[in-house]
């Protein structure tokens, strides 16, 4: 149970959060409002599993939000060129791909430090994007574009499924193949894992290349809701993932965490917005409560740390 305590204690936190509003606003619950609660939250879900991935190693990507934004556009402008839908989503994916491949080489074999790398990265790609489009939506897309040419109500099954199958599929990989453990074991200490010959390089570079597809999937998934993708899409998305991540149970120095308390984070700080709408409270308090939940979080890590440390030297 406590090596699990991060997770049950973030699970509580939606427990009770479900139970008030039960109560004060039972209308939260209805299958109109959890349907977009859910499709507003996807791409944060899909990318928050790479960035989990990207912290257990020690780093971090700021640049998510924006390699969002260009895979959106990628996959509308292949789309307005005659492409398939799958061909047009691949093109996206493997977008994103590069994208995050360059900042994985950048970090892993050049030895930057990831903050500055994707820092950088970031802004670039935010600016050039800006340039490339001079602001411009993406628009007359093909009728097919639109929910992948499925039904509205068919697509958020579709898509529920597929995270749930990432999700699950990672979170096995990660406990269960060499190449999960060697993950954990980068960010726990990468100088113990070089001595048991793992190659910590190619393991940092491949949870960024990872990260990069999975915010390719998440522009192309939210782009077919609409029938125009903005050029300044997922602006402060990366905070969001982040945060995720992090409430749910993740060291932000690396080493620990799990895809369930991922899972659990998004659901939690997905949820409180909306919550407070029907509350009657003001959407402005929404920031401040993330905020004070992310602080609690990391106060509640570093305290964790400090009594395993305790306890090792007495021991």
């Amino acid at each position: 149970m406590r090596r699990y305590g991060r997770e049950l204690s973030v699970a509580a936190s939606i427990l009770l959060l479900a139970l008030v509003l039960a109560f004060l606003a039972p209308g939260y619950f209805s299958g109109e409002n959890l349907a977009d609660l859910f499709l507003a939250n996807m791409p944060v879900l899909l990318i928050a599993l790479g960035m989990t991935m990207v912290i257990l190693t020690g780093q971090i990507d700021i640049s998510v939000g924006s390699m969002f934004a260009v895979c959106g556009i990628v996959a509308g402008a292949l789309a307005k060129l005659g492409l398939p839908i799958l061909a047009a989503g691949a093109g996206a994916i493997v977008a994103g791909i590069a994208m995050g491949a360059v900042n994985g080489a950048l970090v892993a074999y050049v030895r930057m430090p990831s903050i500055v790398v994707t820092l950088a990265t970031m802004v670039a790609l935010r600016d050039g994007l800006r340039w490339a489009t001079q602001g411009a939506w993406v628009s007359d897309l093909p009728p097919d574009f639109q929910w992948l040419g499925l039904s509205q109500e068919v697509y958020p099954i579709l898509i529920a499924c597929t995270a749930i199958a990432f999700a699950a599929a990672i979170a096995w990989g990660l406990r269960n193949l060499a190449g999960g453990r060697a993950v954990y074991a980068t960010g726990s200490n990468a100088s113990a894992a070089l001595l048991a010959g793992i190659d910590t390089s190619f393991y940092t570079f491949t949870v960024f290349a990872i990260t990069g597809a999975l915010a390719g999937l998440a522009a192309v998934l939210n782009s077919v809701r609409f029938n125009q993708i903005p050029s300044n899409a997922g602006l402060g998305l990366e905070m969001k993932v982040i945060a995720a991540v992090v409430v749910g149970g993740t060291a932000i120095t690396g080493g620990s965490g799990s895809i369930a308390g991922t899972v659990l984070g998004v659901i939690l700080l997905g949820a409180i917005g909306p919550a407070l709408t029907f509350l009657g409270v003001s959407a402005y308090w929404e920031r401040a409560l993330q905020g004070a939940i992310i602080l609690a979080a990391v106060v509640a890590e570093a305290i964790r740390e400090r009594a395993e440390k305790q306890v090792v030297s007495r021991a």
